[in-house]
């Protein structure tokens, strides 16, 4: 969260031969497409979900902001592109004729860059019919583009399609604009990890102990209890859960990393977490990550 075919970036923007040259971004891209074929079903759950399924209104949207967040072949000439849109969550959609050498579309469909899509259709897969291009935010390159395909792969494995997120839409956003601008991966991606939990449900605040309702104070230690949220550790706490300071989880609610503490507990409960959540399935890019540096 199948094989990404290799489309030019906008020549606007002058990254396609750069991002074409660079090993850490094609093995990412290599790790997504693993991914995407792992939790779309592949092929036959798009031949299925192609057809029109009479019990549902026909929805038509248009303009809606959006980011690929992967894409594969379908068919001769066509794609399938998981998109992460404002006020509709990740959609499905099938973009006709987007492989033919001319199409207008295999230089917009790009990871990382903002585009308005339009769309119409019953299925569980929409058809795409318009995107464009917005711009406005940094490329990413190196480290700052894995990062990004480890977003995609969050946002792939956490949301449901056609579930809409708004705030973490913004956040994302956020994230992508400041990895493009150089900010440490590392700090810019706990931050989104712990929106992504509470956005999607996953989490509650981590500032607040969820049975008692008191305030985290920040010279005590706390656990977060999966699936009940933060509270004071105990003796008898599985020592597979990580024990952070109280001051780590008020940092981590401000999106505050400039302890060197706080930089280290929250990885490690944010590891924690991803993984509890994920039935133990690990993140694929962010073992790359892991062993590029330590993340």
């Amino acid at each position: 969260m199948s094989d990404r075919p290799a489309v030019p970036a906008p020549a606007r923007r002058g990254t396609a031969s750069a991002r074409r040259a660079d090993p850490v971004a094609e093995e990412a891209a290599e790790v997504l497409d693993s991914v995407g074929a792992e939790l779309a079903g592949a092929r036959a759950m798009m031949d299925r979900a192609m057809r029109i399924v009479p019990a549902r209104t026909e929805l038509r949207v248009v303009n809606q902001p959006g980011f690929v967040l992967h894409a594969w072949p379908y068919r001769e000439t066509s794609l399938i592109v998981d998109v992460f849109t404002r006020d509709h969550g990740r959609m499905a959609l099938v973009a006709k004729g987007a492989k033919r050498p001319h199409s207008a579309l295999r230089a917009v469909l790009q990871h990382f860059l903002p585009i308005s899509l339009s769309w119409s259709g019953r299925g569980e897969v929409k058809t795409l019919t318009k995107a464009e291009w917005i711009g406005g935010m940094p490329p990413l390159a190196g480290e700052a583009l894995l990062s990004g395909f480890y977003l995609n792969e969050l946002l792939l494995r956490f949301c449901p399609r056609e579930d809409a997120h708004e705030a973490l839409f913004r956040h994302y956003m956020t994230t992508l604009t400041r990895l493009g601008q150089g900010e440490p991966a590392a700090l810019v991606l706990r931050g989104f990890e712990r929106v992504l939990l509470q956005e999607t449900g996953f989490a509650v605040a981590f500032d607040r102990c969820t049975s008692t309702g008191e305030a985290v104070q920040p010279d005590l230690d706390y656990v977060y209890q999966p699936e009940r949220g933060v509270r004071r550790a105990h003796a008898s706490d599985p020592s597979s859960w990580p024990v952070v300071s109280g001051q780590t989880l008020l940092d981590m609610s401000r999106d505050d990393y400039s302890r060197a503490q706080t930089v280290t507990q929250s990885r490690a409960l944010m590891r924690f977490l991803l993984h509890y959540h994920l039935q133990g399935v690990p993140l694929k890019t962010r073992q790359i990550l892991i062993d590029l540096q330590a993340l």
